[in-house]
Formats: C-alpha cells, sequence, structure tokens
C-alpha cells in the first residue's frame, strides 16, 4: 500500500536513534461502568485493551509483522495475514503464532497480500494489490482458484488502478454468496476519494463470478480505504486512513450501508454524475479521540495509541449486541513503527 513507502521516507533518519528496549505492552479491559466511559472513544465505540505482544517478534525465523489482515479461524483461532505473503495463525487469547504458512502465485512468486477471508470450508481467499488479484488458497498455501477481475480495475497500462493503491480490504457478506473488495484509492479518471468497492457471487460449483460494483467516497481525497469488513445485518465498517508528516496517521472508522447503491460497474468514469448513488455512511469515531491507555509511539501522533492501522475483524458480538472489533497495526518490518493489536467495542445500531 502507498503508505508504506511514505512512512519508510520519513522515518529513514528516526529508525537508526530509536531505542527498541521497551518489550511488549498490553492494556488491561476496564472493570467498571467508571472505567469503561475512560474508555469510549465515541457514543459508538470504547477501547477495550490494546497489546503490543507481537511487535518485533519471530516464529520458526519468520519475522511476525507487516500484518494486513485478519479473520477468525476455525477452531478459535485467528488467522492474521502479512503483506509479505506470511500466513500465520495465532492463538485468539495469546496471540501466539503456532503456524505459518507462505504463500505464493502461481509462478512461485511472492504478492502483495492484503485481504483475508477464511471461507466456511477452511479455505483462504487472498486479495493480492500486485496485480490485482484475489485467490482461494487451501490451508497449506496451494492455490485453488483464481477470481476474475474487472478490466478497469487492474494496475496500468492494463486497467486504471495505480501500483499499490488496489485491493486493501476483503470480506464476506452474511450468508456466504457475496465477497466485496474494497480499492484503497480512485482509479484515473475518477475523481480523488471515490473509491470502487467490487463484489463477487458464489456459483452453485462454488466459485465466484463477477457481481455489482459500488462507489465509496472517502472524508478527504488523501485518505484511503485499507480495510473493509461485513457486519451481520449486511453493512460495512469501513476503515479511512492517511499519514501527514509531523501529526501522524488519521485512522476513523465508519458504518457504510451499500445496499442501496448504485451499481457503476458500467460506469466508466466516476466525476460526481447525478443519479449515482454512493455508499452511505456515517462516522463512528476518529481513534485519535480513543484514550491513549499508557500507549507510547517511536513516531510523531496525535495520539500515540495510533500506528498504521491496516487489518480488521470481527470476533463476535457482547451480552449488550456491540461489536468486538480487533484491529491490526503493519508495522513495515520498521524499527520506528509497532505492530499493534486494538480491541474495540462497536455499537452499530444506527
Amino acid at each position: 500500500m502507498r503508505l508504506r513507502t511514505v512512512l519508510a521516507t520519513v522515518t529513514a533518519g528516526l529508525a537508526a536513534a530509536t531505542c527498541l528496549a521497551a518489550g511488549p505492552a498490553a492494556a488491561a479491559a476496564p472493570a467498571s461502568a467508571s472505567a469503561a466511559r475512560d474508555h469510549a472513544c465515541s457514543p459508538s465505540v470504547s477501547l477495550d485493551r490494546f497489546s503490543d505482544a507481537l511487535d518485533k517478534t519471530t516464529y520458526r525465523d519468520t519475522y511476525v509483522g507487516n500484518l494486513s489482515a485478519l479473520a477468525p479461524d476455525r477452531r478459535g483461532d485467528l488467522a492474521a495475514l502479512s503483506d509479505r505473503s506470511q500466513l500465520f495463525t495465532l492463538d485468539s487469547r495469546t496471540l501466539k503464532p503456532t503456524s505459518v504458512v507462505q504463500l505464493a502465485d502461481e509462478n512461485g512468486a511472492p504478492l502483495d497480500s492484503e485481504g483475508l477471508v477464511v471461507d466456511r470450508d477452511g479455505t483462504r481467499l487472498v486479495s493480492s494489490e500486485t496485480e490485482p488479484s484475489v485467490r482461494r488458497y487451501s490451508r497449506g498455501g496451494r492455490i485453488l482458484d483464481r477470481l476474475p477481475v474487472p478490466a478497469a480495475l487492474r494496475v496500468a497500462p492494463a486497467g486504471r488502478a495505480t501500483t499499490n493503491q488496489t485491493f486493501e480490504g476483503l470480506t464476506l457478506l452474511p450468508g456466504g454468496r457475496t465477497l466485496l473488495a474494497s480499492m484503497e484509492y480512485a482509479l484515473s479518471g475518477d475523481t480523488p476519494g471515490t473509491v470502487r468497492f467490487q463484489t463477487w457471487q458464489r456459483t452453485r460449483d462454488g466459485h465466484f463470478r463477477l457481481g455489482a460494483q459500488y462507489a465509496y467516497r472517502t472524508d478527504d481525497p488523501t485518505l484511503g480505504v485499507p480495510e473493509v469488513q461485513a457486519t451481520p445485518d449486511g453493512r460495512l465498517l469501513v476503515l479511512e486512513r492517511g499519514y501527514s508528516a509531523g501529526t501522524g496517521m488519521t485512522v476513523r472508522l465508519y458504518l457504510a450501508d451499500p445496499r442501496r447503491a448504485t451499481d457503476t460497474g458500467g460506469v466508466e468514469n466516476l466525476t460526481g454524475q447525478p443519479g449515482v448513488r454512493l455508499i452511505r455512511k456515517t462516522l463512528l469515531t476518529d481513534l485519535a479521540a480513543c484514550p491513549t491507555l499508557g500507549a507510547t509511539s517511536r513516531l510523531p501522533q496525535s495520539n500515540p495509541l495510533l500506528d498504521n492501522i491496516e487489518g480488521m475483524t470481527i470476533t463476535g458480538q457482547d451480552t449488550r449486541g456491540r461489536l468486538r472489533v480487533l484491529l491490526v497495526s503493519d508495522d513495515n518490518q520498521n524499527p520506528a513503527q509497532t505492530t499493534r493489536f486494538y480491541y474495540l467495542r462497536v455499537r452499530a445500531d444506527r
């Protein structure tokens, strides 16, 4: 994704002076109603805790970082995808890795893996922004299928997308018949900030065919969409993210509804045409408003809790119906960044 290059440039000088002696940190969950209020990011979102347990760690000689996607796995485990094409299985309670599989394309070349879905049969659907592509893998990393991609969404000159600005988010809608991928930034010829969401429909033989496409607009054209996750009622949680030197990360969480949006698959250029209904969205929180809970940052941030948040998954609901949402940051294997997990509770009843 584009922020990797930006952050690498900004932190090149800082990395040499960064002290990495501090060990993994975690903040405790609130123990009372008063404490819960202290953990509020907004009326809709609260932060239970965070964990740096995997920051700058290795597993079987593999670096555990560069994490770009999360997904609940069978038996209560958690699948975590690195954009360097490593697919980890984590213990969902301790976050300790229990296995790792190396993914590749049909020629054995590594991918820029960004989105992850664990399908109902345990196979993995993985998006890469290299081409871009969506492939199905076995649990052991063998390619089983490759989904079709509209020509316009391919990286130029084959299409109108920009390198490292393509498929970032991937989610399966309730019922398991519709898969959705979010582009990170706009296509050439579309209004900046207007991002396309592509869907596929599951066929009777278990493959996926191209489905409708929708348009989503970020609050600022400098913000991209690093992740999207379907809620149990068919709406979407959408992350918008950007970076500014000196002030650090901007990360905002939205509740979006694609169900009345226009199918834009046949619209060549999205430039504000009348009659094109965008995906409706509501801001749930700006994560800069979350309490720090003692978090520290090696880079200048408006809130030291923030880092390059890129992965998101819904792990369940609490007794009050709030979604349990887990986020993770991509440290880009950079000494000045942090692999951090964020445990949120989200009210999505609007």
